[in-house]
């Protein structure tokens, strides 16, 4: 079909010499240098954004760059990697087939590495050719592609491979992000719009109008503020409406009703079915909101294509540019507009569609005891948990409001809301709604459901003491099914392992995992041994530890790092080198971050002291991304101790700082004692041996100096500093506890 509506091929381009000369020199730098870079063209909707960014990937295409051009989505933002998908399956030679991007997406839930495996198939391909890859419109990226964003320019600095994305101007945004992050890895420039002159718009209109424009258009034109998309639109309805006399509204408004005008009305209701479901929409889709069959909308098609409302690929609608969808949009009432959300979200599922595609539509359509809603929130947020843990919470917080309080759906949902929101670190959160559902004294079954959803959470929290309590008491009052009774065992357990008797702990583990076989429940069976392995790490049952952590990695791989770790206490750092490589090998199964620390302590075992604070670096920006902190205070510690080796007080003390603050917001007494064995380090390498003897002293207030592991291979440090110190009985109380460790184990 084609458009007959005189709009200009390279809209936009009008007035823009000197951003696109500057975003030629970047291509060029990019091809010289061999190395990455990132652009940011940013600017109001409508100010040439996507025309730029058109010129940019035909430059590149020209220069031999293997181009991936993608475009986000406002109502299509949610889908994970949906935005980033665009630009790898781009072209007649994508980044990634189909089949492996199916694969990629299908059985590797954690999101490190599925970015890593993305930056492979990136980095193979910048070996042959230089790579663009374009995004327009960041500011709606789907939250795992914004991750992914984040990391791969970094990552990716040494290829050949130019990022350029638009966005709007949004100084808290995505894209702002996305650039700060960059910025110190590799070169980052950003391209402001501004309006374009009165000049350039005059141009655009003789491109638009030719010989009609007069002194009326052109003070018509003023009202578009420099913003070449409204003026085109503008000048574009009154080339459809022809001269009317009337006063002329302000704003886009007045092109695209303008052409509005001139449709039918089944043509302009078909828009409007279309606008609901998103910039791009499925023809077929929007025939079944309509009520139609396909075939008997083909005129309205024809005349929407005609007006340069729409596009047709082939496969899927567009509206030419968001502006005209929310044009469209707007004109339709919010009551009218919230029925034909819900009714499009109904016609996805029912159409095959997954869940969360109909999420979008839900979340602006359903209202409270909408049932059926609550069923596909909860569904979408299963699908997207092992990769975007934070969407799955927002997922299910909205879903637990739309359902009345008190009802059985109620508390389902809410369990489920307590788990999403743990998996996304989002502790406090789980925990408020935890307790509001308790607040409302459910049946003692669901009682004991919650408490134990609440498990992870409070041990996350570091509130061992209240796990336990909390535990005891669901226990106590009895009424839980087998499975969560033998789930709140193996927690009590869990939390034991933080206390003062170790041998209790031990003993309600191995009671926890008798309950878990018994019951055949996976979960409490994995926290049954967990609880074992870390009483016995935290005992110095080294040999047991191992024994244990061995099991639990063999029933959930996840915990592999930790079995890697346990051998490293052995000292057998052969078999945790050849398990670091296993672990590559189960690719997402095992958390990156966790990897990360086993393979840092792996070089800090054996001496590689430049790797190992590498590792732990790189770990600590991970763990920021994801929102789950959990061995930040140590790495800092060990990173500090680095520097001292190194003779480099400054360095030390700034991570000393940085420990800090970070155990102020896990204040537990391992990441306490950690922190006050450090300040002992630095007061001692300072000439400060009373204050060094002082925090010695405070950590054996928290616990038996050998009792914090990571402290334990430095408890010759603090004999030797007790000795300088003239402390003997302190010096000999540490020489003991050493032995006494040693013959349990290496």
């Amino acid at each position: 079909m084609e458009r007959s509506d005189g709009s200009l091929s390279r809209r936009g381009l009008r007035g823009r010499e000197a951003e696109l000369e500057q975003l030629r020199a970047v291509l060029t730098s990019v091809v010289r240098t061999g190395s990455g870079a990132l652009v940011l063209l940013r600017g109001e909707p409508g100010i040439g954004k996507t025309a730029l960014l058109g010129e940019v990937v035909t430059t590149a295409g020209a220069a031999g760059f293997s181009v991936g051009l993608g475009k986000a989505d406002e109502l299509h933002h949610i889908v994970p990697l949906s935005s980033l998908a665009a630009c790898l399956l781009y072209g007649d030679r994508p980044l990634l087939s189909s089949d492996a991007f199916a694969d990629l997406t299908r059985h590797h839930d954690q999101r490190i590495w599925l970015v890593e495996r993305v930056a492979e198939a990136i980095e193979t391909r910048a070996a042959e050719t230089p790579v663009l890859i374009a995004l327009d419109d960041v500011q709606w990226a789907d939250p795992l592609s914004r991750f992914a964003l984040k990391q791969l320019p970094t990552r990716l600095r040494t290829s050949p491979v130019l990022w350029a994305l638009t966005g709007r101007q949004d100084p808290a945004g995505p894209a702002q992000e996305i650039v700060a992050v960059a910025k110190g890895g590799l070169p980052s420039v950003i391209v402001p719009l501004g309006p374009l002159s009165g000049t350039a718009i005059g141009q655009l209109a003789d491109d638009t109008l030719g010989a009609a424009v007069d002194d009326r258009v052109r003070q018509l034109l003023d009202g578009a503020g420099g913003n070449p998309f409204l003026a085109v639109e503008m000048l574009t309805g009154l080339g459809t409406t022809g001269p009317s006399g009337e006063p002329v509204p302000e704003g886009l408004v007045v092109g695209v009703r303008g052409r509005l005008r001139s449709l039918e009305p089944s043509t302009l209701r078909f828009l409007q079915m279309g606008a609901v479901l998103g910039r791009r929409f499925g023809f077929h889709d929007a025939a079944a909101l309509y009520g139609r069959p396909s075939a008997g909308l083909l005129a309205e098609l024809e005349q929407a294509v005609r007006a340069g409302l729409l596009d047709d690929d082939g496969e899927q609608l567009v509206f030419r540019h968001d502006l005209l969808r929310q044009a469209v949009y707007v004109d339709i009432p919010p009551s009218a507009r919230k029925a034909l959300h819900r009714e499009a979200a109904a016609h996805l599922v029912a159409a095959g569609h997954r869940p969360i595609d109909a999420v979008s539509h839900i979340l602006r359509g359903a209202r409270a005891g909408d049932d059926e809603a609550v069923t596909l929130l909860r569904q979408a947020a299963d699908d997207v948990l092992p990769v975007t843990p934070g969407l799955a919470a927002d997922l299910m917080t909205r879903a637990l409001e739309l359902v009345p309080p008190g009802r059985p759906l109620w508390y389902d949902t809410g369990v489920q809301a307590i788990v999403c929101l743990t998996r996304a670190g989002r502790n406090r959160e789980a925990l408020e709604t935890g307790d509001r559902l308790l607040a409302t004294r459910p049946p003692l079954e669901t009682f004991g459901r919650i408490q134990a959803a609440l498990g992870g959470t409070l041990w996350n929290l570091d509130v061992a003491e209240e796990l336990r309590r909390r535990a005891e008491t669901a226990l106590a009052l009895g009424g839980a099914a087998p499975e969560v009774e033998a789930r709140l065992t193996a927690l009590r357990a869990l939390a034991l392992s933080r206390g003062g008797d170790l041998g209790a702990a031990l003993e309600a583990g191995e009671n926890a995992l008798r309950a878990a076989i018994a019951t055949g429940d996976r979960e409490a069976r994995v926290l049954a041994l967990s609880g074992l392995g870390e009483s016995a790490l935290n005992a110095g049952e080294n040999a047991v530890a191992l024994e244990r952590f061995s099991a639990l990695s063999a029933v959930e791989p996840a915990f592999l790092p930790e079995e890697i770790v346990a051998h490293q206490h052995m000292d057998d750092f052969e078999t945790g080198r050849r398990q670091l490589l296993r672990a590559a090998d189960h690719g997402g199964s095992v958390p990156q971050t966790m990897l990360l620390w086993a393979q840092a302590s792996q070089h800090l075992g054996l001496g590689d002291l430049d790797d190992a604070e590498s590792d732990l670096v790189t770990m600590e920006r991970l763990e920021n991304d994801v929102h789950i902190c959990v061995q930040q205070v140590n790495a800092r510690v060990i990173r500090s101790w680095i520097a001292l080796l190194r003779g480099d007080r400054e360095a030390a003390r700034h991570q000393l700082t940085a420990a800090r603050e970070r155990r102020a917001t896990k204040p537990n007494p391992g990441n306490t004692a950690a922190v006050r064995f450090l300040e002992a380090l630095i007061a001692d390498d300072e000439g400060n041996t009373a204050l060094a003897l002082d925090r010695i002293r405070q950590v054996q207030q928290e616990g038996p100096f050998m009792r914090w592991r990571l402290l334990r291979t430095w408890v010759d440090s603090a004999i030797r500093m007790a000795l300088g110190g003239a402390d003997r009985a302190l010096a000999e109380d540490l020489a003991a506890q050493a032995e006494a460790h040693g013959a349990r184990g290496p």
